[in-house]
């Protein structure tokens, strides 16, 4: 098919192009060359200035800060208290201690309310030393003013050496000087932070600076002088070379800092004072000044026939009044550069548009149409969509080419995309590593892709992944050490041979040992290829042992997590024999209606499914449900009887009545010597002892705990403790500490005490310790709401013996109870992972009922989640069926069930996971393995789950 003639030829139209753009690019560059070359100098000398400007200012800071520091510590030393010379010389020592630690500081003096003075100053230049006339061992000088009385005022100056020995004491009657109208001391009336003059001429030394002073609470000022001659000698030194002028002003025009110190003071007879602008005989900056604005831009002006360059840039304010950096240079100096180079441009410019024509025309000649078509294709690949696999074939041989590259490269990306999502997003090792190896070797086009894992106890090697069908590679490989050199080489070794060459990668990630081989078999026999592709290979093989590192090592720590929560629970099954396995045999039942839960399509449970995160989120709870009982002491979870407090007390009541028993036949034999009637003496004995032995019978069947307590038991009891007996020795002696604080007082020996008793040692207060659980307690922030015990244990006799129902008192229940709190604060004082944070909840609320009864927070059907209405159910089914209680026997599997249909019922327990239990006979499976044969009876579920719904 004959082309079309239509048009101009794409060669002609992309030299014509090229040429045009070029030539009108060139126009534009080399028009422009020049304002850009300037705009870029000028904008240089702006930037310099703003840097210079920085340099000043930290130059500023330098003499403030440490100056500042030293004042707050001086205006409350006892300088300001002092009222006399000698007193105010004690001082010294800190005063030149001060000027030492600052540098810049000339001098520190105070001034006081009736105008006394006195002033430290360090000889440090000869200027000075001349201009006071000092001696020449003087290091140090004190300049005072005393006002002894209103008519007599004594004016010294003091000159001492370097160790502060005094060289000369001068006499100075002209030193009239009034510290109460200098500027420093009128400035800091009234202040209470440091007040910081703006820069003049020393009184004294006729130097420039500052001065920061302070008024103390007694009304006096301390002022330290700081030189601002650093900031001349900063400019002369950051003066660029040329013809540049700079200088630092006031707002006034009154010159703060100018190379030329001497320049820059201006001698009006005996006073000096500083330049302003004008008298500093630089025309151009007054000029520029007056015709520039404060911001640092650069302006051009013209000061008689010469043209110049200047800007303003501020600095820091000194005392609310800001100082100006002026710079001026003339153009002639700035733009000298400029006019040399752009003869030079013109000539570049040229030459290189010449070359671009040239090589416009050769690529236009070489390219064709399907260029189109490529660039679209590229468009797409840098869109990030790589489902284009190539395009139809050119007549351009470097075009097909480019299209066989791209077409690769694409189709390259498409598999590394599935290996890093496969590396990011699989969790197993057993699916990633196969799905790893196989994108792989469609990426390269690799004959065959293999993975072996490395076990470093071993240092064997394991075919982790691979076609199923290939045989021939070894499952194994059985190396020396875990070296990767030579267990690489071992393993090349172990492979078979045949066509192609394998390259073996070592996994190498962040551990020493490699995490294990990557073996492919390649076709190609260029070293090149082969070298460039082990390079790529390396470098992926390094995100693989990353990734397979990661995951080994979540793998070990959820282990190790498991048998740390296994090892919590054995422990707290360890702790009482009475409750052995049961942390372990909960979560059994547990896991097993939570599978009945997710297979189940009924009611609330048809969209219930669990994730292997929420799976093992719910796992952990359930080992830990009862984590908290490992701070419930062992006696009350062991309690059978009433009177247990660590042992059985039934023991020391027993001895009471037998040393009642004891009195009563003393008595009889008294009776005998004294010759009274024997026979009415015996009957007395045997009454006596029959009656013990009842009473002593009522207090032990009580204290058993089998039965309900009635009223004709509770008065019993109480008539069986107003029986008294006499003890002779001291109940105190041998007693610990915190028994002690508990018992009160001794009276004298013997007394005379009921034979039971509720007394005040048995009252344990909670002594500090009192646990956050009642809902309007500040510190509970679980959301508690339980009813606290006013004592912590109460060990009363007559009050354990006459509760009514079991053996344990409403303290001891809420031990029992403190569990579920102490799990839950246990739990949430974790810094658990987002995929285990529900895990507290589940864990802590296994004692909550659907009608809001429960406890610890009260929460209702609503506020409770399937996994933890299932944990309800199995710990209270676990309870019943357990055959290790000793406050209980065991019940057989109709009769547990029968009462957990009750509290279906009655709101303790969720109906629909009871139904889903009846159902599912998991409460069957769970007796099959264990329950002894004796407990598993004949069970109508029929009939429960009526009594569940109130039907039955």
């Amino acid at each position: 098919m004959a082309l079309s003639r239509r048009g101009f030829p794409l060669q002609w139209v992309m030299v014509t192009v090229i040429v045009g753009i070029t030539l009108l690019l060139s126009a534009i560059l080399i028009t422009r060359a020049y304002i850009d070359q300037r705009d870029l100098l000028l904008e240089a000398a702006e930037s310099s200035s703003e840097h210079l400007a920085g340099r000043l200012d930290s130059a500023n800071l330098s003499l403030l800060a440490p100056v500042q520091n030293s004042i707050q510590l001086l205006v409350h030393d006892t300088l300001l208290e002092a009222r006399s010379l000698e007193q105010r010389l004690e001082r010294l020592p800190l005063l030149v201690q001060v000027l030492q630690s600052n540098p810049v500081t000339s001098a520190i003096y105070a001034g006081y309310p009736d105008k006394d003075f006195v002033l430290l100053r360090q000889l440090k230049s000869d200027r000075v030393r001349q201009l006071l006339n000092a001696p020449e061992q003087a290091m140090w000088m004190v300049q005072s003013v005393d006002h002894i009385d209103t008519d007599r005022v004594e004016r010294y100056w003091l000159f001492f050496d370097s160790k502060m020995a005094l060289v000369e004491r001068r006499e100075v009657p002209d030193y009239s000087f009034d510290p109460t109208l200098r500027p420093w001391y009128e400035e800091a009336q009234g202040k209470s932070e440091p007040v910081l003059t703006s820069p003049y001429l020393f009184f004294t030394t006729r130097e420039v600076g500052v001065t920061l002073s302070r008024q103390s609470a007694s009304g006096g000022v301390v002022g330290i002088d700081a030189s601002v001659e650093e900031i001349s000698r900063e400019l002369a030194a950051l003066k660029p070379k040329g013809a540049h002028r700079l200088v630092v002003v006031d707002p006034t025009g009154t010159v703060v800092a100018w190379p030329d110190l001497n320049a820059m003071l201006i001698q009006q007879g005996k006073d000096v004072r500083l330049a302003n602008l004008g008298e500093l005989g630089v025309p151009a900056l007054e000029k520029m000044r007056a015709v520039s604005k404060l911001d640092g831009r650069m302006v051009q002006f013209n000061e008689g026939e010469e043209q110049w360059f200047g800007l303003r840039q501020p600095l820091l304010a000194m005392q609310g009044a800001s100082l100006e950096l002026l710079m001026a240079v003339p153009a002639s100096e700035l733009l000298a550069g400029i006019r040399d180079r752009r003869q030079a441009y013109v000539y570049w410019a040229l030459s290189i548009t010449l070359l671009a024509l040239f090589i416009g025309a050769a690529m236009a000649y070489r390219l064709t149409r399907p260029l189109d078509r490529l660039s679209s294709w590229v468009r797409e690949l840098a869109r990030f969509d790589f489902s284009r696999s190539g395009i139809k074939p050119s007549g351009v041989r470097e075009v097909n080419q480019l299209n066989e590259v791209l077409g690769g490269m694409a189709n390259a990306i498409r598999h590394f995309q599935a290996i890093s999502h496969t590396l990011a997003r699989e969790q197993q090792l057993e699916r990633m590593l196969p799905g790893v190896a196989e994108h792989l070797k469609a990426s390269i086009e690799a004959e065959e892709s293999s993975i072996y894992l490395l076990d470093p106890e071993t240092s064997t090697l394991t075919l982790a992944s691979g076609r199923e069908e290939s045989t021939r590679l070894p499952r194994t490989v059985k190396g020396d050490s875990n070296n990767s050199k030579m267990l690489g080489a071992q393993l090349e070794k172990a492979l078979p041979d045949g066509q192609g060459h394998w390259l073996v990668t070592p996994l190498k990630g962040r551990e020493i040992e490699p995490a294990g081989f990557m073996v492919l078999r390649i076709t190609d026999t260029d070293p090149k290829a082969q070298q460039a592709l082990a390079n790529f290979v390396d470098e992926l093989s390094g995100s693989a042992a990353t990734a397979i590192e990661t995951r080994q090592l979540i793998e070990a720590q959820k282990r190790l997590l498991d048998a740390i929560v296994h090892l919590l629970a054995d422990a707290i099954d360890a702790k009482s024999p009475h409750t052995s396995g049961h942390c372990e045999r909960v979560p059994e039942l547990a896991q097993m209606m939570v599978d009945e839960a997710c297979k189940s399509s009924d009611g609330e449970f048809e969209r219930f499914q669990m994730s292997e995160e929420q799976r093992y989120e719910f796992h952990l709870a359930a080992w830990l449900h009862d984590c908290g009982k490992i701070t419930t002491p062992e006696y009350v979870l062991d309690k059978s009887v009433k009177l247990d407090a660590l042992y059985n007390r039934i023991h020391e009541v027993r001895t009471r009545f037998e040393v009642l028993w004891r009195d009563a036949e003393i008595r009889y034999l008294k009776g005998l010597l004294a010759q009274e009637n024997e026979a009415g003496l015996h009957e007395r004995l045997l009454q006596e002892q029959a009656s013990l032995q009842a009473d002593f019978e009522r207090v032990a069947r009580l204290n058993l705990g089998a039965e309900s307590v009635t009223d004709e038991d509770l008065a019993d009891v109480h008539r069986i403790a107003q029986r008294t007996w006499e003890r002779n020795f001291d109940k105190r002696l041998g007693l610990a500490e915190i028994e002690l604080e508990r018992m009160p007082s001794e009276g004298e020996l013997p007394v005379t005490e009921p034979l039971l008793s509720d007394r005040p040692e048995h009252l344990v207060s909670w002594n500090g310790r009192r646990p956050p659980v009642e809902a309007d307690n500040p510190d509970n922030v679980w959301g508690f709401d339980m009813k606290l015990p006013q004592h912590q244990q109460n060990l009363g006799e007559i009050y354990n013996l006459t509760q009514r129902y079991g053996t344990l008192t409403p303290e001891e229940r809420f031990s029992i109870n403190n569990h579920i709190v102490q799990t839950i604060r246990m739990l949430t004082s974790l810094p658990l992972p987002r995929q285990l944070r529900r895990m507290p909840e589940i864990a802590g609320n296994h004692h909550e009922r659907v009608d809001g009864q429960g406890y610890p927070r009260r929460l209702h059907a609503g506020e409770l989640s399937i996994p933890e209405r299932i944990m309800a159910l199995a710990d209270v089914f676990e309870a019943l069926t357990a055959a290790d209680r000793p406050y209980k026997k065991a019940k057989t599997l109709s009769e547990s069930l029968r009462i957990l249909a009750f509290m279906a019922r009655d709101g303790h327990l969720d109906r629909a996971v009871f139904k889903l239990f009846l159902e599912s006979e998991v409460y069957l499976e769970y007796a099959r393995r264990y329950l002894p044969e004796e407990q598993i009876d004949t069970v109508d579920r029929r009939q429960l789950w009526l009594l569940a719904k109130g039907e039955g």
